[in-house]
């Protein structure tokens, strides 16, 4: 069987109230697809009118499917009519077998029912007693058919330069106050290995700062991209690691041959042996990032996106490092507290579900390197409907 690429609009209403990472999370266990792409929207009048075109024409739809859904982007998709500020629209792309019925089945129909689907739990219909629709809010937007996913695709990634990548305006988005920060989030790995809830879940979590989410991105990170992000760590590591390699050094030495090590001895082994530790262990940290140990590393793998991907997200707001921090937990997990991120989904220091940046300036210069405004759906577009 042939792969298809799916997508998922998460609308504005879903995303202002919080429900992206319970969204995303449904959609990735539920479907067992795997989320190749993201990226944070703010539709122009221009986009939303012509996606709403495309929704209105869509034979897959009943004729009051359709018109609730193109009234629905015109509305909901469009800079507010008194601001004239865009909304933020999260896509997301999942690519797999069958994925556009998948992503179609998981989402449920326009017209919600019991509580199954994901429109059942976080969408609304509304009619009154003259079946006139009072209130519709279908959470997500989605493919209704191969053909009509290739087309909405299409005319995303036309727009996906313009309108999306790093959100510095929005309705929700304010930027005045010498207190707003943005902040970096990386979802590592480990979360990665199947599909499974468990991003959607750290979402959820850092939800609770009430931040907003401005940029998305599955990464590929690159040996020579995750040196550079981790460069900081390396002198940590090395100096860290002196003390412990002499202690254990010494103590192994002194009860294998009966002797008694020095205090200038130990200072030279902790000198010359405990860099070499510290380097090994931030060679393991590059490896679990990027799928290469840098050692075997060719130049060429060097530079390529990694085997290993994460989802990068850029929060924004009050006080976002601190906020992030605080609720990601320490970087051992087994110290964190109950509830947090770190707490929850992380196993040792390593692989402890997330990172997030420890100040303005770091998260300035950890954005500037993943390149969070980089385009990355137009090619995984363009290889299924070229």
């Amino acid at each position: 069987m042939t792969n298809e690429l799916a997508f998922v609009l998460i609308n504005p209403y879903t995303i202002a109230k919080s429900r992206t990472g319970g969204v995303m999370g449904r959609f990735m266990s539920r479907t067992g697809l795997d989320l190749v792409g993201a990226r944070m929207f703010a539709p122009s009048r221009q986009l939303a009118e012509e996606y709403a075109k495309i929704v209105g024409q869509d034979q897959n739809l009943e004729p009051e499917e359709r018109g609730l859904l193109a009234d629905y982007v015109l509305k909901s998709y469009a800079p507010d009519h008194k601001t004239g500020l865009p909304r933020r629209v999260m896509m997301i792309l999942l690519e797999g077998e069958h994925a556009v019925q998948k992503v179609k089945n998981t989402a449920g129909p326009v017209i919600m029912g019991s509580g199954e689907t994901i429109r059942d739990t976080f969408g609304d219909h509304v009619v009154d007693e003259n079946k006139q629709v009072k209130y519709f809010e279908p959470a997500v937007l989605i493919g209704s058919g191969v053909d009509n996913t290739a087309a909405t695709l299409k005319l995303w990634s036309r727009y996906a330069k313009s309108d999306g990548g790093l959100l510095q305006q929005a309705m929700d988005v304010k930027s005045s106050s010498a207190e707003w920060q943005k902040t970096l989030v990386l979802i590592k790995p480990d979360n990665f290995m199947f599909p499974n809830a468990r991003p959607g879940n750290i979402i959820d979590i850092l939800s609770r700062s009430g931040l907003r989410i401005i940029a998305a991105k599955v990464h590929r990170m690159s040996v020579v991209q995750a040196e550079e992000f981790y460069r900081p760590v390396l002198p940590v590591l090395r100096n860290k690691m002196k003390e412990r390699v002499g202690e254990k050094t010494v103590k192994l030495l002194e009860q294998e041959f009966n002797i008694q090590i020095s205090p200038e001895i130990r200072k030279q082994i902790e000198e010359s042996i405990g860099p070499l530790v510290g380097d090994e262990q931030f060679n393991q940290i590059i490896k679990f990032m990027t799928g290469c140990y840098p050692p075997k590393c060719t130049a060429e793998e060097k530079t390529a996106g990694g085997r290993s991907k994460c989802l990068a997200l850029v929060y924004a707001g009050m006080g976002a490092v601190d906020k992030i921090r605080g609720l990601l937990g320490p970087t051992d997990p087994s110290k964190a507290q109950p509830g947090s991120v770190r707490r929850e989904f992380g196993s040792d220091i390593m692989v402890n579900a997330a990172h997030a940046s420890d100040s303005v300036e770091n998260a300035k210069r950890e954005i500037g390197i993943i390149r969070v405004e980089e385009d990355l759906i137009t090619p995984l577009i363009e290889r299924y409907y070229p």
